[in-house]
C-alpha cells in the first residue's frame, strides 16, 4: 500500500512537471513570456511593459486574444494558445513549423476557401511575401494578426473549420509556389471600398481576387 502511494505521488509530480513546462501563466518569467508580450503588444492586445514577467496585465491580454480567436479565455498560454500566437511551447521546439503552417492554413481558409486552388495558394503566398517585405512584420503570425490586415481575422472566419485544400495550399506556399508573382496585397473588386487598394499596381487576377504590389 505504501509503495502504491509513493507511485501515485510520483505520477502526480510528473504530471505537474509536464504541465508547468508546457504553458506560461501568472508568475512565469523568461524569454517565452517576452515573446508572448511582444506579439500581443504588436497586435494591440497588451499595453504593459515587455519585461518577461507574466503578471495580470499579460494574463488579461492573453484572455482578450483567446476570446477573439475561439479559445477558452483562461489567461494561460498553453500549447493551443501558443500555436495561434505562432510560438512553439518551451517543451516542443519542433512544433514551430507545424504551428506556422496551421496559422497559414487558417487564414487561407478564412479568406479564400471558396476560391480555386491556385487562388488559395496565392493568398498564402501574399502572407509569406509580406513576411519578407520590410514594411510588414517578419513572422507569419505577425503578418496574419497585424491590425486590419485580413478581414477573416477581424470577423472571426479565421476560426472556421479548415478545409483540406487549405492545408495543402499552405504547404505549397511554404514550399515556394507563388502564383501571384510577388504580390503583397489582394482584394475582391466586387466588395473592396478602399480607394487606396484600387490604386495599387495590379499583377494578375486569380478567381475573385486581384493581386497587386
Amino acid at each position: 500500500m505504501k509503495r502504491l502511494s509513493v507511485l501515485i505521488l510520483l505520477f502526480i509530480l510528473t504530471l505537474s512537471s509536464i504541465d508547468a513546462s508546457a504553458l506560461s501563466k501568472i508568475g512565469s518569467r523568461g524569454q517565452e513570456v517576452i515573446n508572448i508580450q511582444t506579439r500581443l503588444k504588436n497586435w494591440d492586445y497588451y499595453h504593459g511593459a515587455v519585461d518577461g514577467i507574466y503578471g495580470w496585465r499579460t494574463a488579461e491580454a492573453v484572455k482578450e486574444f483567446q476570446r477573439k480567436h475561439g479559445l477558452t479565455p483562461d489567461g494561460i498560454c498553453g500549447n493551443a494558445t501558443l500555436a495561434k500566437i505562432g510560438l512553439s511551447s518551451s517543451s516542443s521546439s519542433s512544433s514551430a513549423t507545424s504551428n506556422e503552417k496551421t496559422l497559414l492554413a487558417m487564414v487561407i481558409n478564412g479568406e479564400a476557401r471558396g476560391e480555386p486552388y491556385e487562388g488559395q495558394v496565392a493568398v498564402g503566398a501574399v502572407v509569406l511575401n509580406r513576411v519578407k517585405h520590410a514594411s510588414f512584420p517578419n513572422t507569419i503570425a505577425g503578418v496574419i494578426y497585424q491590425n486590419g490586415a485580413f478581414t477573416a481575422v477581424d470577423d472571426g472566419q479565421i476560426n472556421m473549420p479548415i478545409q483540406d485544400s487549405c492545408y495543402k495550399a499552405a504547404q505549397d506556399a511554404l514550399n515556394g509556389w507563388d502564383p501571384t508573382g510577388g504580390a503583397i496585397y489582394y482584394y475582391n473588386p466586387a466588395t473592396a471600398t478602399s480607394s487606396w487598394i484600387w490604386s495599387r499596381p495590379v499583377i494578375k487576377q486569380i478567381g475573385k481576387h486581384v493581386f497587386c504590389r
